[in-house]
């Protein structure tokens, strides 16, 4: 087996792996062939199944609606161009309204006690939120100019597709965001799934992966590099098939809203139905957990439907610890670096 396809997540040289005490125990073993994994509270985590009570309905239902209807009302705020010349500052403010809630109700919700972020961890956070605003802000707002935002102008003009997405209505909008985002995403699906499978492409992934904790401000936690693998593809999808501002505001609301949910410290329950085409955060919690059964699944961050065609779809309803590698937090000196470390180091952080 070569470098380029041992999986990021291993922390054990295979090498030294002839000899074993034979005094050790070998570990409980899933029918997955994999080592159980149990939470904070010893529940197993392979095969956890959702007890459907009245919490778990209640917990099921905030995700689908909040996310549907942010499309709604951004969607009718663009039609109707509610809010007059800065009907767009409108749209932008229903869009980054869901991490200032979501934050409010992880310190009254939360999933995990242990994950709840300290001051300094929110104030790194707020350095990537800032890194990701910088680069996406411009194409919602039109207030200020980016070589990305010029880049997506230029490319919707130069586009050599003959479609066009330019509704003008509320429905169409929606409509249009989401066939895109449903296009774009499988696309998405398996660059997310080559980064797991790759060294090489891994350590422009690790910097999201090393997060010992999750929560609503968690999502921006990537690298520069990525955005160039992974953060543009529905930019370019969108650019190429001709969607118009627009479109592209209601595709950002979606992505947003469902992003935030996704790596929300909330204990949220996925929908069934809803849950087959859209990824949740039950869904993504798996994907970000410390165990590799559960973090090599779940690739789509926004669309799920994917990793059920493609067999890496996960339906636990647990996780235990989150991370990778030795599961320890990072500084943003590597995280940023984390792209430029020899095969050697970046395995062994």
């Amino acid at each position: 087996m070569s470098d380029q396809s041992i999986n990021p997540f291993d922390t054990v040289n295979p090498l030294d792996l002839g000899d074993k005490d034979n005094s050790t125990p070998e570990p409980e073993v899933g029918r997955s062939g994999k080592p159980l994994v149990r939470t904070e509270e010893g529940i197993i985590t392979e095969g956890s199944k959702v007890k459907w009570d009245k919490k778990a309905i209640l917990w099921a239902l905030p995700q689908p609606v909040l996310v549907a209807g942010s499309m709604l009302l951004v969607a009718a705020i663009v039609v109707n161009e509610w809010g007059g010349e800065y009907y767009r500052i409108w749209a932008l403010f229903v869009a980054v309204l869901s991490t200032p809630l979501l934050l409010v109700a992880e310190r009254f919700w939360a999933k995990k006690k242990s994950w709840l972020l300290k001051p300094d961890e929110m104030l790194e956070d707020v350095f990537w939120m800032a890194s990701g605003a910088l680069l996406w802000g411009p194409i919602i707002s039109g207030l200020y100019r980016t070589p990305v935002s010029e880049g997506f102008l230029a490319l919707r003009d130069m586009s050599p597709l003959q479609v066009v997405f330019q509704p003008t209505t509320v429905l169409g909008l929606i409509g249009a965001a989401l066939c895109i985002r449903f296009v774009s995403s499988f696309f998405y699906y398996w660059l997310h799934r080559i980064q797991h499978e790759s060294l090489f492409w891994w350590r422009m992934h690790a910097t999201h992966h090393h997060l010992t904790k999750l929560s609503a401000m968690r999502g921006n936690r990537t690298h520069p590099f990525e955005y160039l693998a992974l953060g543009l593809g529905t930019p370019m999808a969108l650019a190429l098939m001709g969607a118009s501002d627009e479109v592209f505001i209601v595709s950002a609301a979606f992505g947003m809203w469902n992003g935030k949910f996704n790596h929300a410290n909330l204990p949220m329950v996925s929908m069934p139905v809803w849950d087959w085409f859209f990824a949740t955060a039950q869904q993504h919690h798996c994907h970000h957990a410390h165990e590799r059964r559960q973090a090599d699944s779940n690739y789509g961050c926004d669309i799920i439907f994917w990793d059920r065609v493609f067999g890496t779809y996960c339906g636990d309803a647990e996780v235990g610890p989150a991370g990778a590698g030795k599961g320890v937090r990072l500084s943003i000196k590597d995280q940023l670096m984390l792209a430029f470390y020899s095969d050697k180091r970046l395995k062994d952080l």
